[in-house]
């Protein structure tokens, strides 16, 4: 094999390693234990290249309707996440609270007729 053959394999492997740590969507660690109701949804990424922003981002892009994505826990359990994305955030996929008026108040202008 030729060094130009080789270098171009090298640098090939060097930028797909690159998107190997990209974070990713993954299924939710069960806990039977668990005390929040609501569906869950997890995000498999590599916390020196990911910032917590960006991981609660992922999370609430995969909270379905008008839900709010609450961070639960984050595990290295490597059953869902590779070893380059070890580190998995599990999020529970609360509804927004409705806003509440208090009594005496007039109700919002978009009900009014």
């Amino acid at each position: 094999m030729n060094t130009r053959r080789l270098a171009t394999l090298l640098l090939a492997a060097m930028l797909s390693a690159c998107s190997a740590v990209n974070p990713f969507p993954t299924g939710p660690l069960a806990d039977p234990k668990a005390k929040d109701p609501g569906p869950r949804v997890a995000i498999c990424y590599n916390p020196l290249k990911t910032s917590d922003e960006k991981v609660q981002a992922l999370g609430q892009a995969q909270c379905v309707g008008d839900a709010t994505a609450e961070l639960v826990s984050t595990d290295y359990h490597l059953d869902d996440c590779p070893i380059l994305t070890p580190e998995r955030a599990t999020f529970v996929c609360k509804p927004k609270p409705k806003p509440t008026t208090p009594p005496g108040s007039p109700p919002p202008a978009s009900t009014l007729k």
